[in-house]
């Protein structure tokens, strides 16, 4: 700790201080899909479907002042995100 306390007050770098750094990083393979975690993606956007159809069938029904669209889209905006970060992961 001293030491290091040192060299930032006489501000000189340690004799090792490009090895530090990590200079390249290689991916041979993508890694395997998750057929579970594929099964849950489907079945959020079945979910999200049913609450689609419920939130426009509710607004409707009850005559609300909102336009169903301010419940839908940024649902279906959040997992089209989550989806592409899972299926473009690599």
């Amino acid at each position: 700790m001293f030491a290091n306390l040192l060299q930032l007050i006489t501000r000189q770098p340690p004799p090792d201080y490009e090895r530090s750094f990590v200079q390249e990083i290689r991916v041979k393979q993508r890694s395997p899909r998750n057929p579970r975690i594929e099964q849950a993606i489907a079945a959020g956007w079945v979910l999200i479907v049913i609450k689609s159809f419920l939130v426009v069938w509710l607004v409707g029904k009850y005559h609300l002042n909102f336009h169903a669209g301010w419940i839908i889209g940024p649902t279906v905006i959040s997992a089209l995100l989550c989806t592409a970060v899972y299926f473009w992961r690599d």
